[in-house]
């Protein structure tokens, strides 16, 4: 991933991310962790990012470390707005994490709920578990 990317999508600086869009950057690009601009951008909160990467037709669902997708890390960053806005996007949340004893098995509904985040858990409640 170019460092000018990365940094704009990191800091949240939307013009710098526009004009590098503009001039062809890939919007799937990874950085060397295996990370997204909307996984990296999801979990600083720049919601205007993930709004602009969204609107480019960015990936959903990469998944990096620990099998964590960009729905995944707005919710273990605390990102509720992030998160739902990337839920009703259409972010697969049968994904499930790996590796690390707090990932391990488990979705994104899992832990939204683990957090405590009952607008979210709401928002990604399987199913068949819905009233």
């Amino acid at each position: 991933m170019d460092a000018a990317w990365e940094a704009a999508v990191t800091h949240g600086n939307v013009q710098t991310a526009r004009a590098l869009l503009a001039q062809g950057t890939d919007v799937d690009l990874l950085d060397r962790y295996g990370q997204t601009a909307l996984m990296l951008a999801a979990h600083a909160g720049h919601r205007e990012i993930v709004e602009l990467l969204l609107a480019h037709r960015a990936n959903l669902n990469v998944t990096a470390k620990f099998g964590l997708s960009a729905l995944m890390l707005a919710i273990v960053a605390g990102h509720t707005e992030i998160a739902i806005l990337l839920a009703r996007a259409g972010a697969d949340q049968s994904l499930r994490g790996s590796g690390a004893p707090g990932f391990a098995g488990k979705t994104a509904y899992d832990l939204a709920a683990e957090r405590g985040m009952q607008e979210l858990s709401e928002v990604l409640m399987p199913d068949q578990s819905r009233p």
